[in-house]
Protein backbone atom coordinates (compact mmCIF):
# COMPACT_ATOMS: atom_id res chain seq x y z
CA UNK A 1 0.00 0.00 0.00
CA UNK A 2 1.21 3.26 -0.74
CA UNK A 3 2.63 5.60 2.16
CA UNK A 4 2.96 9.26 1.39
CA UNK A 5 4.50 9.61 4.69
CA UNK A 6 7.02 6.97 4.68
CA UNK A 7 7.56 8.05 1.08
CA UNK A 8 8.40 11.79 2.39
CA UNK A 9 10.33 10.52 5.53
CA UNK A 10 12.72 8.68 3.53
CA UNK A 11 16.15 10.68 3.50
CA UNK A 12 17.07 9.11 0.70
CA UNK A 13 13.96 10.42 -1.48
CA UNK A 14 14.20 13.72 -0.33
CA UNK A 15 17.79 13.31 -1.65
CA UNK A 16 16.92 12.30 -5.20
CA UNK A 17 14.38 14.57 -5.21
CA UNK A 18 16.28 17.67 -4.62
CA UNK A 19 18.89 16.05 -6.87
CA UNK A 20 16.22 15.83 -9.85
CA UNK A 21 15.18 19.71 -8.97
CA UNK A 22 19.13 20.76 -9.20
CA UNK A 23 19.19 18.61 -12.99
CA UNK A 24 15.61 20.15 -13.64
CA UNK A 25 16.64 23.69 -12.76
CA UNK A 26 20.16 23.44 -14.38
CA UNK A 27 18.63 22.22 -17.73
CA UNK A 28 15.78 24.79 -17.62
CA UNK A 29 19.17 27.55 -16.84
CA UNK A 30 20.47 26.24 -20.07
CA UNK A 31 18.00 26.25 -22.33
CA UNK A 32 16.00 29.73 -21.56
CA UNK A 33 18.54 31.41 -23.86
CA UNK A 34 17.43 29.56 -26.59
CA UNK A 35 13.36 29.29 -25.95
CA UNK A 36 13.75 33.22 -25.18
CA UNK A 37 11.89 35.29 -27.45
CA UNK A 38 11.90 38.83 -28.64
CA UNK A 39 10.71 40.90 -25.72
CA UNK A 40 12.14 44.23 -26.90
CA UNK A 41 9.41 44.94 -29.88
CA UNK A 42 7.00 43.89 -27.07
CA UNK A 43 7.95 46.14 -24.83
CA UNK A 44 8.95 49.37 -27.02
CA UNK A 45 5.27 48.84 -27.95
CA UNK A 46 4.20 49.22 -24.56
CA UNK A 47 6.87 52.75 -24.32
CA UNK A 48 4.36 53.89 -27.62
CA UNK A 49 1.38 53.17 -25.56
CA UNK A 50 2.69 55.10 -23.17
CA UNK A 51 3.00 58.02 -25.09
CA UNK A 52 0.27 57.93 -26.34
CA UNK A 53 -1.62 58.05 -23.35
CA UNK A 54 1.04 61.57 -22.21
CA UNK A 55 -0.30 62.87 -25.49
CA UNK A 56 -4.05 62.21 -24.62
CA UNK A 57 -3.60 63.42 -20.99
CA UNK A 58 -3.04 67.25 -20.02
CA UNK A 59 0.06 68.45 -18.54
CA UNK A 60 -1.47 69.29 -15.14
CA UNK A 61 -2.97 65.62 -14.70
CA UNK A 62 0.64 64.43 -15.50
CA UNK A 63 2.06 66.84 -12.59
CA UNK A 64 -0.50 65.68 -10.02
CA UNK A 65 0.29 62.18 -10.66
CA UNK A 66 -3.23 61.27 -11.62
CA UNK A 67 -2.27 59.49 -14.93
CA UNK A 68 -3.34 56.11 -14.41
CA UNK A 69 -4.54 52.69 -15.66
CA UNK A 70 -8.10 50.91 -14.67
CA UNK A 71 -7.22 48.01 -12.95
CA UNK A 72 -10.39 45.85 -12.10
CA UNK A 73 -8.70 42.61 -11.36
CA UNK A 74 -9.52 40.45 -8.56
CA UNK A 75 -6.39 41.78 -6.30
CA UNK A 76 -7.59 44.90 -6.37
CA UNK A 77 -10.50 44.10 -5.32
CA UNK A 78 -9.54 42.29 -2.13
CA UNK A 79 -7.06 45.88 -1.28
CA UNK A 80 -10.00 47.92 -1.34
CA UNK A 81 -12.46 45.51 0.37
CA UNK A 82 -9.57 44.82 3.53
CA UNK A 83 -7.64 48.39 2.93
CA UNK A 84 -5.01 46.51 2.48
CA UNK A 85 -2.85 49.53 1.27
CA UNK A 86 -3.29 51.11 4.60
CA UNK A 87 -3.03 47.96 6.89
CA UNK A 88 -0.11 46.93 5.06
CA UNK A 89 1.27 50.14 3.82
CA UNK A 90 4.99 50.38 2.21
CA UNK A 91 5.41 54.13 1.02
CA UNK A 92 8.47 52.75 -1.25
CA UNK A 93 6.31 50.32 -2.83
CA UNK A 94 6.00 52.58 -5.91
CA UNK A 95 9.87 53.21 -6.40
CA UNK A 96 10.16 49.90 -6.03
CA UNK A 97 7.77 48.35 -8.43
CA UNK A 98 9.04 50.86 -11.12
CA UNK A 99 12.70 50.06 -10.23
CA UNK A 100 11.45 46.15 -11.31
CA UNK A 101 9.88 47.47 -14.42
CA UNK A 102 6.29 47.01 -12.64
CA UNK A 103 4.33 49.96 -13.64
CA UNK A 104 1.21 50.95 -13.18
CA UNK A 105 -1.96 50.06 -10.12
CA UNK A 106 -2.57 46.26 -11.13
CA UNK A 107 1.41 45.43 -9.75
CA UNK A 108 0.61 47.71 -6.77
CA UNK A 109 -2.37 45.91 -5.77
CA UNK A 110 -0.88 42.29 -7.01
CA UNK A 111 1.88 43.10 -4.62
CA UNK A 112 -0.46 44.12 -1.55
CA UNK A 113 -2.62 40.97 -2.57
CA UNK A 114 0.40 38.53 -2.42
CA UNK A 115 1.97 40.49 1.02
CA UNK A 116 -1.66 39.06 2.20
CA UNK A 117 -1.96 35.68 0.84
CA UNK A 118 2.00 34.52 1.00
CA UNK A 119 2.00 34.21 4.83
CA UNK A 120 -1.02 32.11 4.94
CA UNK A 121 -0.23 30.04 2.21
CA UNK A 122 3.37 28.89 3.59
CA UNK A 123 1.99 28.43 7.06
CA UNK A 124 -0.62 25.82 5.64
CA UNK A 125 1.92 23.90 4.10
CA UNK A 126 4.15 23.79 6.40
CA UNK A 127 1.30 23.09 9.08
CA UNK A 128 0.09 20.29 6.44
CA UNK A 129 4.15 18.76 6.07
CA UNK A 130 5.07 19.13 9.55
CA UNK A 131 1.26 18.38 12.16
CA UNK A 132 -0.80 16.03 9.13
CA UNK A 133 1.93 13.62 7.45
CA UNK A 134 3.74 13.91 10.08
CA UNK A 135 7.30 14.00 7.86
CA UNK A 136 9.59 14.31 10.65
CA UNK A 137 10.45 13.89 14.31
CA UNK A 138 10.52 17.31 15.52
CA UNK A 139 9.01 17.93 18.89
CA UNK A 140 5.51 19.62 19.06
CA UNK A 141 7.06 23.11 19.67
CA UNK A 142 9.81 22.94 17.12
CA UNK A 143 7.05 22.48 14.80
CA UNK A 144 5.01 25.31 15.91
CA UNK A 145 8.52 27.61 15.70
CA UNK A 146 8.78 26.07 12.09
CA UNK A 147 5.32 27.03 11.01
CA UNK A 148 5.67 30.90 12.86
CA UNK A 149 9.01 31.12 10.80
CA UNK A 150 7.60 30.26 7.49
CA UNK A 151 4.53 32.78 8.35
CA UNK A 152 6.55 35.89 8.89
CA UNK A 153 8.93 35.11 6.14
CA UNK A 154 5.93 34.95 3.77
CA UNK A 155 5.08 38.65 4.74
CA UNK A 156 8.70 39.21 3.57
CA UNK A 157 8.61 37.01 0.33
CA UNK A 158 7.11 39.41 -1.47
CA UNK A 159 9.97 42.33 -0.63
CA UNK A 160 12.45 39.84 -1.24
CA UNK A 161 11.29 38.67 -4.82
CA UNK A 162 11.03 42.59 -5.75
CA UNK A 163 14.84 42.80 -4.51
CA UNK A 164 16.40 39.86 -6.61
CA UNK A 165 14.18 41.27 -9.64
CA UNK A 166 15.21 44.72 -9.29
CA UNK A 167 19.05 43.94 -8.59
CA UNK A 168 18.68 41.78 -11.98
CA UNK A 169 17.48 44.71 -13.83
CA UNK A 170 19.79 47.10 -12.46
CA UNK A 171 22.66 45.12 -13.37
CA UNK A 172 21.72 44.60 -17.05
CA UNK A 173 21.47 48.23 -17.10
CA UNK A 174 24.48 48.56 -15.41
CA UNK A 175 26.16 46.21 -17.71
CA UNK A 176 25.65 48.32 -21.32
CA UNK A 177 25.00 51.77 -19.47
CA UNK A 178 28.46 53.50 -20.27
CA UNK A 179 28.14 52.53 -24.00
CA UNK A 180 25.18 54.25 -24.02
CA UNK A 181 26.51 57.30 -22.78
CA UNK A 182 29.51 56.81 -25.26
CA UNK A 183 26.48 56.74 -28.26
CA UNK A 184 24.66 59.43 -26.43
CA UNK A 185 27.74 61.63 -26.71
CA UNK A 186 28.49 60.85 -29.84
CA UNK A 187 25.10 61.98 -30.96
CA UNK A 188 24.72 64.96 -29.32
CA UNK A 189 28.33 66.67 -30.36
CA UNK A 190 26.92 65.86 -33.99
CA UNK A 191 24.57 67.98 -33.58
CA UNK A 192 21.26 65.89 -32.86
CA UNK A 193 18.70 66.95 -29.98
CA UNK A 194 18.88 65.30 -26.82
CA UNK A 195 16.00 63.63 -27.65
CA UNK A 196 16.54 62.30 -30.65
CA UNK A 197 19.76 61.63 -29.60
CA UNK A 198 18.41 59.56 -26.57
CA UNK A 199 15.48 57.87 -28.87
CA UNK A 200 18.13 56.53 -31.46
CA UNK A 201 20.81 55.35 -28.50
CA UNK A 202 17.97 53.63 -27.12
CA UNK A 203 16.80 52.04 -30.34
CA UNK A 204 20.80 51.08 -31.39
CA UNK A 205 21.18 49.41 -26.96
CA UNK A 206 18.05 47.37 -27.25
CA UNK A 207 20.04 43.93 -28.57
CA UNK A 208 22.24 44.39 -25.74
CA UNK A 209 20.09 45.25 -22.68
CA UNK A 210 16.09 45.53 -23.26
CA UNK A 211 15.68 47.48 -19.76
CA UNK A 212 18.07 50.01 -20.48
CA UNK A 213 16.34 50.36 -24.11
CA UNK A 214 13.01 50.58 -22.58
CA UNK A 215 13.72 53.18 -20.43
CA UNK A 216 15.23 55.06 -22.66
CA UNK A 217 12.43 55.07 -24.94
CA UNK A 218 10.23 56.21 -21.74
CA UNK A 219 12.60 58.98 -21.27
CA UNK A 220 12.03 60.36 -24.58
CA UNK A 221 8.57 59.84 -24.05
CA UNK A 222 8.43 61.98 -20.95
CA UNK A 223 10.83 64.87 -22.46
CA UNK A 224 8.70 65.47 -25.02
CA UNK A 225 5.40 65.75 -23.08
CA UNK A 226 6.28 66.59 -19.46
CA UNK A 227 6.33 70.34 -18.87
CA UNK A 228 9.86 70.30 -17.68
CA UNK A 229 13.20 67.90 -18.57
CA UNK A 230 13.80 68.16 -15.30
CA UNK A 231 10.92 66.33 -14.09
CA UNK A 232 11.88 63.28 -16.85
CA UNK A 233 15.74 63.07 -16.28
CA UNK A 234 14.69 62.44 -12.05
CA UNK A 235 12.09 59.63 -13.57
CA UNK A 236 14.61 57.87 -14.90
CA UNK A 237 17.23 58.37 -11.67
CA UNK A 238 13.74 57.42 -9.71
CA UNK A 239 12.81 53.98 -12.22
CA UNK A 240 16.93 53.10 -11.48
CA UNK A 241 17.57 53.56 -8.82
CA UNK A 242 21.06 53.22 -9.23
CA UNK A 243 24.04 56.07 -7.77
CA UNK A 244 25.54 55.65 -11.62
CA UNK A 245 22.25 56.94 -13.41
CA UNK A 246 21.35 59.31 -10.41
CA UNK A 247 25.48 61.72 -11.46
CA UNK A 248 24.59 61.05 -14.86
CA UNK A 249 20.81 62.53 -14.30
CA UNK A 250 22.20 65.57 -11.79
CA UNK A 251 24.64 66.46 -14.56
CA UNK A 252 22.60 66.56 -17.55
CA UNK A 253 20.18 68.89 -15.14
CA UNK A 254 23.01 71.03 -13.82
CA UNK A 255 23.81 71.06 -17.61
CA UNK A 256 20.67 72.02 -18.67
CA UNK A 257 19.70 74.68 -15.79
CA UNK A 258 23.22 76.64 -16.25
CA UNK A 259 23.84 76.10 -20.12
CA UNK A 260 27.01 74.56 -19.65
CA UNK A 261 27.91 72.44 -22.41
CA UNK A 262 26.36 68.66 -21.94
CA UNK A 263 28.82 66.84 -24.28
CA UNK A 264 31.89 67.56 -21.62
CA UNK A 265 29.51 66.05 -18.78
CA UNK A 266 28.77 63.05 -20.49
CA UNK A 267 32.53 62.52 -21.17
CA UNK A 268 32.64 63.08 -17.55
CA UNK A 269 29.75 60.54 -16.84
CA UNK A 270 30.75 57.75 -19.38
CA UNK A 271 34.12 58.07 -18.24
CA UNK A 272 33.56 57.50 -14.72
CA UNK A 273 30.36 54.92 -14.84
CA UNK A 274 33.30 52.48 -17.15
CA UNK A 275 35.64 53.01 -14.13
CA UNK A 276 32.96 51.96 -11.68
CA UNK A 277 32.23 48.94 -13.89
CA UNK A 278 35.88 48.07 -14.19
CA UNK A 279 35.81 48.47 -10.56
CA UNK A 280 32.76 45.94 -10.45
CA UNK A 281 34.43 43.33 -12.44
CA UNK A 282 37.85 43.38 -10.38
CA UNK A 283 35.72 43.58 -6.93
CA UNK A 284 33.88 40.11 -8.48
CA UNK A 285 37.51 38.55 -9.45
CA UNK A 286 38.49 39.37 -6.11
CA UNK A 287 35.97 37.50 -4.20
CA UNK A 288 36.00 34.51 -7.18
CA UNK A 289 38.50 32.31 -4.49
CA UNK A 290 36.47 32.46 -1.67
CA UNK A 291 33.52 31.97 -3.32
CA UNK A 292 35.38 28.35 -5.22
CA UNK A 293 36.48 27.22 -1.63
CA UNK A 294 33.71 25.37 -0.61
CA UNK A 295 32.88 24.07 -4.41
CA UNK A 296 36.59 22.80 -4.41
CA UNK A 297 36.26 21.13 -1.13
CA UNK A 298 33.45 19.55 -2.06
CA UNK A 299 32.91 18.23 -5.55
CA UNK A 300 37.00 19.27 -6.95
CA UNK A 301 39.02 17.60 -3.99
CA UNK A 302 37.20 14.07 -3.17
CA UNK A 303 37.29 13.33 -7.29
CA UNK A 304 41.23 14.60 -6.88
CA UNK A 305 41.68 12.32 -3.61
CA UNK A 306 40.56 9.31 -6.29
CA UNK A 307 42.17 9.70 -8.71
CA UNK A 308 45.41 10.40 -7.18
CA UNK A 309 45.25 7.95 -4.56
CA UNK A 310 43.07 5.32 -6.52
CA UNK A 311 45.97 3.56 -8.22
CA UNK A 312 47.89 3.07 -5.17
CA UNK A 313 44.99 1.84 -3.03
CA UNK A 314 44.09 -0.61 -5.88
CA UNK A 315 47.76 -1.76 -5.69
CA UNK A 316 48.49 -1.89 -2.30
CA UNK A 317 45.45 -3.98 -1.87
CA UNK A 318 45.99 -6.49 -4.53
CA UNK A 319 49.65 -6.99 -3.10
CA UNK A 320 47.90 -8.03 0.04
CA UNK A 321 45.50 -10.55 -1.49
CA UNK A 322 48.52 -11.85 -3.28
CA UNK A 323 50.62 -12.55 0.13
CA UNK A 324 47.57 -13.71 1.99
CA UNK A 325 47.38 -16.24 -1.02
CA UNK A 326 51.05 -17.06 -0.50
CA UNK A 327 50.76 -17.21 3.19
CA UNK A 328 47.76 -19.72 2.80
CA UNK A 329 49.60 -21.83 0.04
CA UNK A 330 52.86 -22.17 1.86
CA UNK A 331 51.82 -24.71 4.84
CA UNK A 332 50.11 -27.39 1.89
CA UNK A 333 53.25 -27.41 0.58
Amino acid sequence: MFDPVSLLDNPLNIMAAATAMVCFGTVATLAAPLLRGDKLEGRLKSVANRREELRRRSRQQIRDGSLRHVDESLAKKVVDRFQLNKLLEDPKVVDKLARAGLRGPRPISTFYFFRLLMPFILAVLAALYLFVLHATHWTTQVRFVAVAALFVGGYYAPNLYLQNRIGKRQASIMAVFPDALDLLLICVESGMSIEAAIQKVGAEIGASSIELAEELALLTAELSYLPERRMAYEGLARRTGHPGVKAVVTAMIQAERYGTPLGSALRVMAKENREMRIAAAEKKAAQLPAKLTVPMILFFLPVLFIVILGPAIIKVQDTQKHNHAAASATPGK
